[in-house]
């Protein structure tokens, strides 16, 4: 049954045609009005609570860190040198010199050497390296290939022979050296690598030698120019005098001359070749190497776990293969510290740089009213809000991750070992895999500006987009995370010792083989949700949930299909599990965070992030909660309400919680976001000259 439309008279039509002119004429041409501050438009009735003071000063003092005075000394003395600044437009070539030379003025000028810290006092390393990565982040990674990976090599897997002879060279630069594990078809699977080291009893020398092409070191980064070393991971192959006549005893890490140290030219039996352009960080000549019968010294073997005697015997403190490759791979955990720590400044810049323009920016408005921030938009607080409040999440659970590395590398406890490990692993996938997203995010939350490439949301996506992959994939990373879950669940079950990052699962898990209680399922009140007990059991049940049904899936389908293939099966509940086991982390640490604050106003501007990040967490998830009644219908509305009003608030705050960040204009370097001026500095930047007004 079709409705009869009323008649409508020609006054009628031409009155509406007149309104519909008058209200599309106000959006195309509204009033103009100068920015200031505290115009908002007050969207909500709700929103009307007073606007909460912050001061910047006290909660930039709390998020600083005890390294913040050598991070300046590095901002100052690259904003003083424009000769080593990146320009916007730069080729490959150029650019791997011009990474080489700020490298080189970081050391020798700035005298600022970072390589003493990398076991001393790894804090201060990352606080460095987060500092260089502000000005290339081609920079930070080539810092991290020198020291936190060619030199880390050294240091954590060599003996004082080792760092006798390596150490000064490295520091000063003499020795730049590179790291070559990943091979063209085998990345991941380190123990799958086929580069071998035969040692010759006879000469005393290990022969390094590439079986085939696909064994070809690949992505190397220092290896295509500058690098005169290599860290290169083989196979070690002894003679036997059984009838196998060789023995395999794993893949250890040998130092390769890769280039003379005068002349620089490539050295007999190795081949170099260029990886090429890449997305992203072209400062780093990242290249192949390929090795025909090197010969290498036997005391160029990096021994701390392993060692070969004159006469060829093998010795080690570790009885087994397997205990060998973990022993030597956990000492290099340190790059995925680094990356998680790293990805997070990436994520302060981007985030000041799309939400100072957010501020700026005015379009639209009510009819015949002045234009409006584009952060009084809801769509936009909803795009940027959660991550600023992630941003602080993340900050403060890698910082609790650096601070347990460095404790790690003093005391060596053996506990404290598998922890860093399997933290670092899932901090490092999550925090970058976030972090790539939310750059495009705020690329398109700023609109057309935000594609220009002095605006830098391309280069930091196209640099940071690598992150997801080296020092370990991300999605490899999630999976090393639910396996060490499962072994605890298990541990749990024997009455065993969980290590502190999984406490929480001995209590949680108890709760989650019992019901929900319908009671607390329906509290919805505001209190309640922004209780933080409330908040973190949410999140550790559903991790609790998804473990015990994971270990039961397993358990069938290895009936069936094997463990190999029952996890495979599994694969998206594992992945799923351990971002849930990381956000759990994270929002602990954040609580914490919160709850040492020492300054009343930082610790209120805290507790609203911290609470849009747990309710926006809970909200993106509603689905699992819902499925087992964990939540109710009505407490779901009022989470989803809550987070938006949240939002609202925590735009009130959003100008001071970037300043906090700490990050002047010649850091951020956007035009878009500068703090005075912007638009006048973006106009001259492509060739205005400003006029009076």
């Amino acid at each position: 049954m079709q409705l009869e439309r009323p008649n409508r008279t020609a006054d009628d039509e031409s009155s509406s045609i007149a309104w519909r002119i008058e209200r599309l004429s106000s959006h195309l041409t509204p009033v103009p009005r100068p920015f200031c501050d505290g115009d908002q438009l007050e969207l909500l009735t709700c929103a009307k609570a007073a606007k909460l003071e912050v001061d910047r000063a006290q909660l930039s003092l709390y998020m600083r860190g005890k390294y913040r005075d050598i991070q300046e000394r590095i901002f100052s003395f690259f904003d003083s040198r424009p000769d080593l600044q990146t320009p916007l437009e730069i080729s490959k070539d150029q650019h791997r010199e011009l990474c080489m030379r700020q490298l080189l003025a970081l050391v020798k000028e700035a005298r600022i050497k970072p390589f003493k810290y990398v076991v001393e006092d790894p804090a201060k390393y990352f606080a460095i390296a987060e500092a260089v990565g502000s000005v290339d982040i081609s920079l930070a990674i080539k810092l991290g290939v020198q020291y936190s990976l060619w030199g880390g090599s050294v240091l954590n897997l060599g003996t004082k022979k080792h760092w006798d002879k390596y150490f000064d060279g490295i520091d000063n630069l003499d020795y730049p050296g590179c790291f070559a594990m990943t091979e063209l078809h085998h990345g991941s699977n380190v123990q799958g690598l086929q580069t071998v080291a035969t040692f010759d009893p006879i000469k005393d020398e290990f022969i390094i030698n590439t079986p085939n092409d696909g064994a070809i070191k690949w992505w190397i980064g220092n290896a295509a120019v500058h690098g005169k070393f290599a860290t290169v991971f083989a196979r070690l192959i002894l003679p036997t005098h059984d009838t196998k006549g060789i023995a395999d005893m794993g893949v250890h890490a040998f130092i390769v001359p890769i280039r003379d140290m005068k002349t620089h030219q490539t050295l007999p039996g190795i081949e170099i070749q260029d990886c090429g352009h890449k997305i992203g960080i072209n400062g780093v000549d990242n290249g192949a190497l390929r090795f025909n019968s090197v010969r290498i010294p036997r005391d160029n073997l990096l021994n701390r776990f392993g060692d070969v005697s004159r006469d060829g015997k093998y010795s080690s403190s570790l009885p087994t293969i397997s205990k060998r490759f973990a022993a030597t791979l956990g000492e290099l955990v340190g790059g995925r510290v680094g990356l998680a720590y790293s990805s997070v400044a990436v994520l302060k810049i981007a985030g000041t740089i799309a939400i100072r323009y957010s501020l700026l920016r005015q379009q639209f408005g009510p009819p015949k009213q002045p234009e409006i921030s584009i952060l009084d938009y809801q769509s936009q607080q909803h795009k940027l809000m959660p991550m600023l409040a992630s941003t602080y999440a993340f900050h403060f659970a890698t910082s609790h991750l650096v601070e347990k590395y460095s404790e790690m590398k003093k005391t060596h406890d053996e506990q404290l070992v598998g922890d860093v490990h399997t933290l670092s692993a899932g901090l490092k996938a999550y925090v970058t895999s976030y972090t790539a997203k939310s750059l495009s995010i705020c690329r398109e939350a700023c609109g057309g500006h935000g594609y220009a490439a002095v605006n830098r949301f391309g280069t930091l996506r196209n640099d940071h987009d690598i992150f997801q992959t080296f020092e370990g994939d991300n999605t490899v990373l999630l999976q090393q995370v639910a396996g060490y879950l499962l072994k605890q669940y298990q541990e749990k079950f024997r009455g065993g010792t969980l290590a502190v990052t999984w406490n929480y699962l001995r209590v949680s898990m108890n709760t989650y083989l019992s019901q929900p209680n319908p009671v607390t399922a329906r509290w919805d009140g505001k209190d309640h949700l922004r209780d933080p007990k409330f908040q973190l059991d949410a999140f550790r049940y559903r991790t609790s949930r998804l473990l015990q049904s994971l270990a039961v899936r397993l358990r069938k389908h290895s009936k069936t299909l094997g463990a190999f293939g029952a996890w495979n099966r599994c694969l998206n509940h594992v992945i799923t599990l351990a971002e849930s086991h990381v956000e759990s982390v994270i929002l602990a640490k954040f609580i914490e965070a919160v709850q040492n604050c020492p300054d009343a106003s930082s610790k209120a501007a805290l507790k609203l992030a911290c609470d849009l990040y747990a309710l926006d967490r809970i909200w993106n998830d509603i689905g699992t909660y819902r499925n087992v009644d964990y939540v109710a219908p009505n407490k779901a509305k009022s989470i989803h309400k809550l987070a938006e009003y949240l939002s609202y608030q925590v735009r009130n705050i959003a100008r001071e919680l970037v300043d906090a960040f700490d990050l002047p204009d010649h850091v951020t370097r956007a035009p878009i976001a500068m703090q005075s001026e912007a638009y006048t500095q973006y106009t001259q930047f492509v060739g205005f000259i400003p006029t009076e007004n």
